[in-house]
């Protein structure tokens, strides 16, 4: 179990190096990231390195028996190398130029950024690959952070490069993209635009292979980086940090690439269900790699910087969120940053050592929470135990997001929704592409999936066919891998699982905020009682499916609501709306219940408590104010006694060994 943090050695004089060092190894401190945004103190001007202080620095980490996750330095040019090649630098929409002097200010589409990354990476590798310190590597970081979309001339090179690698010719990407709507048909790829700043909306389908383009183009960026350390004889994992559900990236696609998931996550200690969220996020990247273990990269022991309200965590909350990432397969936990930094534009982010020292509450939780994860058993990888697959896809995320739908499609707040509701029922999930093969689940739950390709369509008529239950939302199955509405009609590439085709939209106004006149929700009944639904109220005629739930008001007062489809040996169910949280909810519990599906907990639901299941081992975490009894048999690993119930104080945590194993 990796513990410990990004440590910044060249922000410090070299007379606190050692202090830092007997102080990491007070709390128990085993990993720490080195080098994230040192390139200027390495390479001091084009062709001329420094090494002799991260040789120093790497050195006295080894001798003390602390490895380090060493990071490439890419992620900041220094101003040498933006004034030498001012084109590396990227542009928004407008077209207007980012300036150095943050950071993240390059294009990654730029030859010259790439080049003299590319020097830097391969010349660190040579002196590091085999350095004893050295137990990973770490690419960059946070790639497309705070530069979601690059617009500059180096991006449109690459995407016209990328787009004729796709459609080979111009006439196939004018059919794809349907170019002859308001006359855009091109000539040559040399004429297709970036999606920057117009009078209007860009084509979709445009839009869509954009934003398909950026997260390749970030991608290539991680394995130039890669296949250059491994050219130098690295033989260590190497990992880039993720961002949870982040919108810029298909992280499906770049978990392929890299040994490890890592993860950046900074939950809002404002937000009461905000370990929702965050548990969301921890079986994304469980599930990114099944089987295998992940890691935190960086979390906040206390405040963090980059809200308008940065608030502290409360005491234990920082420890009960580490135990809520290792209950679901993370073998690591970092923190950003080993030593609150006294100057630069993150100084008052919180730090493992803060800046008050070492007689603080968040140096002792520090130390404590290192004592806990050594005092750990060897837990298995990845192994939660899930019967239900939630279905999550960048490409339906990315296409929903366009401005031409009649309402605003919120996909990844549906996603979280259902996630949210099967946590407080204490319902292990797993999130899945939906185009792999999910014949271990039971139940198959795909919210919104707005842009269904033939293989997923093939993937979800199979698991039907063959027992599976599927059960799918709203605004689902309305257009292909183009962005392009299928020939006849809506909902046809899933129509015959289904059996059930959508009509009309019924946009209902967005919930929340003044989005002018209109209804923002619908009342469904339906045999386990009324549920609220938003969004949309659509309009579907069946075609074979069992009608369980009709709209009680609005404009479709009557009509179908809720569909189930016998196809095959299984069933698919369609909501014609989309459910909020506690609509949700009951529509787990009902079909937990019909399909055998259990807790992790032997009784009610408990408010507020996290379970969360790793192989036989299931951590139940108290994220409420006040204290929570939680019924579960076992064995108390902290203990070694069996118990049936547990008394769990805000943020306080336990393990229980069950008699149950999963694979």
């Amino acid at each position: 179990m990796h513990y410990g943090g990004d440590y910044y050695p060249e922000q410090w004089d070299r007379a606190i190096w050692q202090e830092d060092i007997e102080r990491m190894q007070e709390a128990g401190v085993t990993l720490v990231t080195v080098g994230v945004f040192a390139w200027g103190r390495i390479q001091r001007r084009e062709g001329e390195f420094d090494w002799d202080w991260l040789d120093e620095i790497l050195d006295l980490l080894h001798g003390a028996g602390i490895g380090v996750n060493l990071a490439t330095a890419t992620a900041s040019p220094p101003p040498w190398a933006t004034t030498a090649y001012p084109q590396m630098l990227p542009r928004d929409r407008e077209g207007v130029v980012y300036s150095p002097g943050s950071r993240q200010h390059y294009a990654p589409t730029s030859p010259e950024y790439r080049r003299l990354a590319s020097d830097l990476v391969a010349t660190m590798a040579a002196r590091y690959a085999r350095h004893p310190a050295v137990q990973m590597w770490h690419v960059n970081n946070e790639y497309g952070c705070h530069l979601h979309h690059d617009y500059s001339e180096n991006a449109e090179r690459a995407f016209r490069r990328w787009l004729q690698e796709k459609y080979r010719d111009i006439g196939t990407l004018n059919a794809r993209w349907g170019t002859v709507f308001w006359s855009q048909g091109f000539g040559s790829f040399d004429e297709v635009p970036l999606p920057r700043h117009a009078p209007y909306i860009h084509n979709p389908a445009s839009e869509l292979d954009f934003r398909r383009f950026t997260s390749d183009a970030l991608l290539e960026l991680f394995v130039m980086e890669r296949d250059i350390l491994r050219a130098a004889g690295a033989t260590q994992p190497v990992t880039t940090n993720f961002m949870g559900a982040f919108p810029a990236a298909d992280y499906w696609r770049w978990a392929q690439e890299v040994d490890i998931i890592s993860d950046d996550t900074y939950p809002d200690p404002n937000d009461p269900e905000a370990y929702l969220d965050s548990a969301f996020t921890r079986d994304l990247m469980r599930s990114l790699k099944p089987g295998l273990p992940w890691l935190v990269m960086e979390q906040a022991t206390e405040a963090a910087n980059s809200r308008i309200t940065n608030a502290p965590k409360a005491p234990g909350q920082a420890e009960a969120l580490s135990l809520q990432s290792v209950g679901r397969g993370a073998d690591g936990i970092l923190f950003f940053q080993w030593r609150q930094s006294r100057r630069g534009a993150e100084k008052f982010h919180s730090a493992m050592l803060p800046h008050a020292g070492t007689d603080t509450r968040i140096w002792r939780e520090v130390v404590r929470l290192g004592e806990a994860l050594r005092a750990l058993p060897e837990l298995p990888a990845g192994t939660s135990g899930a019967r239900i697959a939630l279905v999550f896809q960048w490409d339906s995320w990315w296409a929903a997001s366009s401005p031409d739908l009649p309402t605003v499609v919120d996909y990844e707040a549906h996603a979280r929704a259902w996630h949210g509701a099967a946590q407080q029922l204490h319902l292990p999930v797993d999130l899945v592409r939906g185009d792999e093969d999910l014949s271990r689940y039971d139940l198959v739950i795909a919210p919104s999936l707005f842009l269904v390709d033939d293989r997923t369509a093939g993937v979800l008529r199979h698991y039907v066919e063959a027992g599976g239950h599927l059960f799918v939302t709203a605004f689902s199955d309305v257009v292909d891998a183009d962005c392009a509405f299928r020939e006849g009609g809506f909902t046809v590439a899933l129509r015959e699982v289904l059996g059930i085709e959508a009509l009309e939209f019924g946009a209902l106004v967005p919930p929340g905020g003044d989005h002018g006149p209109g209804l923002d929700s619908v009342t469904v009944h339906t045999p386990f009682g009324d549920l609220r639904g938003h969004t949309a109220a659509e309009v579907i005629r069946v075609h074979g499916a069992e009608v369980i739930g009709r709209f009680a008001g609005g404009r479709e007062v009557g009509a179908p609501a809720l569909t189930r489809n016998t196809f095959g040996d299984g069933h698919a169910d369609y909501l014609a709306t989309v459910p909020d949280a506690s609509a949700a909810r009951a529509i787990l519990e009902s079909l937990c219940a019909t399909l055998g599906i259990e807790s992790l907990l032997d009784g009610a639901p408990v408010p507020f408590v996290d379970a969360s299941r790793r192989g036989e081992y299931v951590t139940i975490i108290n994220h409420g104010g006040i204290d929570a009894t939680v019924p579960i048999s076992g064995t108390d690993i902290h203990t070694s006694q069996p118990v049936t119930q547990l008394r769990l104080q805000p943020y306080e945590w336990a393990i229980i060994r069950t008699e149950e194993e999963t694979s």
